[in-house]
């Protein structure tokens, strides 16, 4: 009866760590994150799950986080933040911190299911430690990657929108607008996208008393991509030299618009590489046995 009533104690602490754990999963992901853009409005942003769930436990690891040896760490996390999007979200030690504790937690979850699949299936015995290694070292580069990828969708989103918003700009300027009120009217005008909130920011840093040429060069190192440099140091330059900002929006139309169609045409051309793959694996044994299945039965039974 002790042993019984031993066993009935064990189960239901068991049952409420699960049902704790499970109630903060479910607190966790319901929670909405969200950034505030320079104008005060708030921009939402969605963090993974894995790092909503690590993120009130990043404070104790903090100390190690600013590690002097960690310094060169925390400056490029600071930028990766920064051309991501997240900088007013996450900061460089609680990203550091989510990548040390994503492998101590979620490397010991993967772990321990694997040794109980190994009870189950003792052919996974011989394979396990590789197993584990191999989800302790995909926890640890989860944030990386993910990061990493925020940062490409970011430039992806900022790609496509610029040649829209130079277009604008351009028309502005020429019917006799000053560039920075039509700046401001482009923008209000747009939805709120990365581009939109990069150019809020600059307009920003602009009426706090910052030059235009600053505010410009801020807005390239700040994003760092290939069309937003151009755009920027070609607007610089026109303002240290004193051409006119119309034709220097003009040329940079007619550039990224080159650059677009330019895009366009590699990726088409790249397309009938990337099928060959699918084409290989899939299409063709499909074919080969509805064109031959026929022929190898009939000639399978003619011989036997």
């Amino acid at each position: 009866m002790t042993t019984l009533l031993f066993q009935l104690t064990i189960m239901l602490g068991w049952g409420a760590c699960a049902a704790g754990v499970a109630y903060y999963c479910l607190h966790i992901a319901r929670q909405i994150t969200y950034v505030t853009l320079a104008d005060g409005r708030r921009q939402e942003r969605a963090l993974p799950l894995a790092f909503r769930l690590l993120l009130p436990f990043a404070g104790n690891l903090r100390p190690l986080a600013r590690h002097p040896a960690l310094r060169q760490s925390r400056a490029l996390t600071d930028r990766q933040l920064v051309m991501s999007g997240f900088d007013g979200l996450l900061s460089s030690d609680e990203f550091l911190a989510i990548r040390f504790l994503s492998p101590l937690l979620f490397g010991a979850v993967w772990s321990l299911a694997m040794l109980l699949l190994a009870r189950v299936d003792p052919t996974l015995r011989e394979h396990l430690t590789p197993l584990c290694l191999l989800g302790i070292v995909a926890a640890y580069l989860h944030p990386l990657l993910w990061l990493r990828r925020m940062i490409r969708l970011r430039h992806l989103s900022i790609q496509r929108a610029l040649p829209f918003v130079t277009d604008l700009l351009t028309l502005s300027v020429e019917a006799g607008i000053d560039f920075m009120t039509g700046l401001q009217r482009t923008i209000e005008r747009r939805r709120m996208d990365p581009l939109t909130e990069e150019l809020v920011r600059m307009i920003h840093e602009i009426q706090l008393g910052a030059s235009r040429r600053t505010a410009l060069r801020n807005l390239a190192e700040r994003v760092n991509q290939p069309d937003i440099r151009s755009f920027a140091f070609a607007l610089i330059q026109a303002d240290e030299l004193g051409v006119s900002i119309g034709l220097i929006l003009r040329i940079q139309s007619d550039q990224m618009r080159q650059r677009r169609f330019d895009r366009a045409e590699r990726l088409a051309n790249e397309a009938p590489v990337k099928l060959l793959g699918p084409l290989m694996l899939f299409i063709f044994p499909a074919v080969f046995i509805v064109l031959l299945g026929p022929i190898l039965a009939r000639v399978a039974g003619n011989l036997f």
